[in-house]
């Protein structure tokens, strides 16, 4: 394989990342051609050493949404890093994703939950005035504080138990690619 030929099927294996990052991850493969021209090697021995330009891409597609998780903390952080361990365990696929979709079917499901919960105490704390509850207007107010802040409580677990799932999910995705890359790409 030629170095253009690489560097093309690198490049458009990354699509979707920002223009700067592929840049820099070309340019580094660009050096390590240049690097093996100086020491008498040539591209087709180069691009052999370095593997798949489309498992290449597969994997630093996936330690960038690993790495974006780790630092922005948010759902579509979440989602990116979820998917890239999807991408990156295609083996796995099959076993992984029925787990995975129904643990995020679960939270998911208790989310609608919790906003329903605190939706049903601030309806009771707003009309317990304008309704004859049993126990009394204050009962009914204290009720519906009662389950607003259950409900806030709650949606604070599941919020950590969200960032614990990704987090292993993370974790699982490192894994996966230190076991994999060794059998991928035989030590000379």
């Amino acid at each position: 394989m030629t170095r253009q030929a690489f560097l093309a099927r690198l490049k458009a294996g990354l699509s979707g990342l920002p223009a700067h990052a592929i840049t820099d991850i070309v340019a580094d493969y660009e050096a390590h051609f240049a690097e093996g021209e100086a020491a008498g090697r040539t591209d087709a021995e180069v691009a052999a050493a370095l593997g798949d330009p489309g498992r290449l891409a597969r994997e630093l597609r996936a330690e960038a949404g690993l790495k974006r998780w780790e630092s922005e903390r948010n759902p579509s952080a979440a989602a990116s890093a979820v998917f890239a361990v999807l991408g990156l365990g295609a083996i796995d696929l099959l076993i992984l994703l029925p787990i995975v979709l129904s643990i995020a079917g679960t939270l998911l499901g208790l989310f609608v939950a919790v906003i329903a919960v605190f939706g049903s105490g601030g309806f009771v704390f707003a009309a317990g005035p304008f309704l004859d509850p049993p126990g009394g207007v204050a009962a009914a107010m204290l009720a519906g504080i009662g389950l607003m802040a259950g409900s806030v409580s709650l949606g604070a677990v599941l919020c950590l138990v969200t960032v614990g799932f990704v987090n292993l999910l993370v974790w699982y995705g490192r894994l996966h690619y230190r076991l994999l890359k060794p059998a991928i790409e035989p030590q000379v």
